[in-house]
């Protein structure tokens, strides 16, 4: 069986872009994620160790989002993919990144999935 777990409204902080002076100054980012893992032993124990550490997930993808530079999207969210697959419960996964500051009066976002082959 194979359950979804979703967290919104992780706002992290780096230095990413592809235009001139992007990457010089921090900015922060909009970032949702998405899994896909089996949830039973969870449902059926109450135990933490049977499901995903949200606090330890969110520290590691913000922890990312700032030690790290790129200049897309696209790579900064293939890099918080590369973490979450580390994790063999996850069977894919799905991550949306936004740049809340990017543009006047919209807000551009990429998503990105990877699946366990």
């Amino acid at each position: 069986m194979t359950d979804r777990i979703a967290v919104h409204g992780i706002r992290a902080y780096g230095k990413h872009g592809a235009s001139a002076g992007e990457r010089d100054f921090v900015q922060p980012f909009d970032i949702e994620i998405e899994l896909a893992v089996d949830l039973t032993a969870a449902r059926t124990h109450d135990r933490l160790a049977d499901t995903i550490d949200y606090a330890a997930l969110y520290a590691r993808i913000v922890g990312l989002v700032a030690e790290r530079s790129y200049r897309l999207l696209e790579r900064l969210g293939d890099e918080i993919l590369g973490e979450l697959m580390c994790d063999a419960r996850i069977s894919a996964a799905t991550i949306t990144i936004a740049k809340p500051q990017l543009l006047a009066g919209a807000t551009p976002s990429v998503r990105v999935t990877a699946t366990r082959a």
